[in-house]
């Protein structure tokens, strides 16, 4: 292919598409998921949000990540949203005068400058930091990169394996299913139906002002979730006497979890430092997720309802996302590999994406929120599972899938896994970000890491 066969390629024409949602997104320190939707800067989005900078900007991938951790609370959280004070309070809500972090949570160290939910989200910032390192070694050490963010990512891996081993088997737990970053799964509709809903009168929802009611969350879910909130809020966002009615071990933050120790590991040696503690724990959150969440009859990870002592009988993509670590028992990989392209996933035969939630179950809808449909960045995630674990064909035909309906669907939150219609919002940064990340690359083997290579005729110019 010549250079202008390659200029109007539809790999070219899907990157420099997804490149222009994320200058878009960009608001000066940080990228919004969304300009309408989704107005602050939410954490997990920011950790997909910077593998994709990466690519363009390192040093504002760098930044991305730097905005984010700055307001880290002392005991260690990330809140899974960092609030723009330029926002009307009417644009989102939870708004920042619901959460009142900087009063409600200053016992636990909330920053007293600065408004956050007292909610996380899963952790994949030490992946995403890695990989920012990776891209521009030089301007990273310039800048002291790693060695700024290093101590808030272990303190943030701290807090979840500690103040939220909430089972006290060696998994973190989530405290409310914003947490899960899979809001709205069928997996938490068990331990949800234990809490008693607010009044839909008591709140205004801001995202039904920007997306369909079809797309999104019910008023009932809403209010289950609004309650729990409050509870945490009322509660000083105190982890060990809150009392938690709502605490689950998630297969997928768990699982990234662990990755986030491979990664630190990585960032350890890289700082001239020990990495074995980080291994150890790798491995420890690795046997403690076999041993505690595989299921073999369903071949797959379950969450487990932590108040109830019982696994949650729901299958989601949550628990094929353990396939990105590297010490899962081969029979484990096998069972995940059969479970995402058979009947329950369909990948390959029935579905170009991976779905949110089981083809076969009661409560699959394609075109609700995390009830069905399929995310980009999820299956960013099970496509590098599937190529470390040698499932090269499965894996090349999901990276072609993804980067074409991203684009195709204008760079959707979310699509419908058969037809690949578009769902939620457009322009969506994660989106943007995760095509940019595969297409910029190409494809490793088996095994192995994105190597730090940018195809010539791909490469911006440089903004940072």
């Amino acid at each position: 292919m010549d250079r202008a066969d390659q200029a109007t390629s539809p790999h070219t024409t899907a990157y420099n598409g997804a490149r222009r949602v994320l200058t878009g997104n960009w608001v000066g320190a940080s990228t919004v998921p969304s300009r309408s939707l989704y107005p602050h800067q939410w954490s997990w989005d920011s950790a997909f949000i910077a593998v994709g900078l990466r690519h363009l900007w390192p040093v504002r991938a760098q930044r991305e990540l730097e905005t984010l951790l700055a307001a880290q609370w002392d005991d260690g959280r990330v809140p899974h949203i960092v609030f723009n004070p330029e926002v009307p309070l009417t644009a989102y809500f939870p708004s920042p005068d619901f959460w009142r972090s900087s009063t409600a949570g200053a016992a636990v160290g909330a920053p007293a400058g600065r408004e956050t939910s007292g909610l996380v989200q899963p952790p994949v910032h030490a992946l995403a930091a890695w990989l920012v390192h990776r891209a521009d070694p030089a301007a990273s050490a310039r800048r002291g990169f790693l060695r700024r963010v290093y101590p808030r990512l272990v303190a943030w891996q701290r807090y979840l394996t500690e103040a939220r081993d909430l089972g006290g088997r060696g998994l973190a737990s989530i405290v409310h299913p914003w947490e899960s970053g899979m809001d709205n799964s069928p997996c938490w509709d068990p331990p949800l139906s234990r809490i008693e809903p607010v009044g839909s009168d008591t709140f205004h929802r801001a995202d039904l002002d920007h997306g369909r009611r079809a797309d999104r969350p019910t008023d009932l879910d809403y209010g289950r979730y609004v309650r729990l909130a409050e509870h945490y809020r009322d509660h000083g966002y105190r982890d060990d006497t809150c009392g938690h009615p709502f605490a689950v071990e998630d297969p997928a933050v768990n699982a990234l979890l662990a990755l986030s120790e491979h990664a630190l590991a990585d960032i350890a040696g890289a700082l001239g430092r020990d990495p074995s503690d980080h291994l150890v724990r790798a491995e420890a959150l690795t046997t403690a997720l076999v041993k505690r969440l595989w299921h073999a009859e369903s071949g797959l990870f379950l969450s487990h309802d932590v108040i109830a002592g019982e696994p949650i009988p729901e299958h989601s993509a949550a628990g094929l996302i353990p396939l990105v670590l590297p010490d899962l028992p081969a029979e484990t990989v096998r069972a995940l590999v059969a479970t995402v392209t058979g009947p329950r996933f369909g990948l390959g035969e029935r579905t170009r994406m991976v779905p949110s939630y089981d083809l076969t179950g009661p409560c699959f809808d394609p075109a609700r929120y995390w009830r069905g449909p399929a995310w980009f960045n999820v299956n960013w995630l099970i496509e590098r599972g599937l190529r470390r674990h040698g499932e090269l064909a499965l894996a090349n035909e999901l990276r072609a899938n993804l980067t074409r309906l991203a684009a195709s669907s204008g760079y959707a939150e979310y699509v419908d896994p058969f037809s690949g219609e578009a769902r939620g919002t457009r322009d969506f940064s994660w989106t943007a970000a995760v095509t940019v990340d595969l297409l910029a690359d190409p494809p490793p083997p088996a095994g192995g890491e994105l190597p730090a290579y940018r195809p010539a005729a791909l490469v911006p110019a440089a903004l940072d």
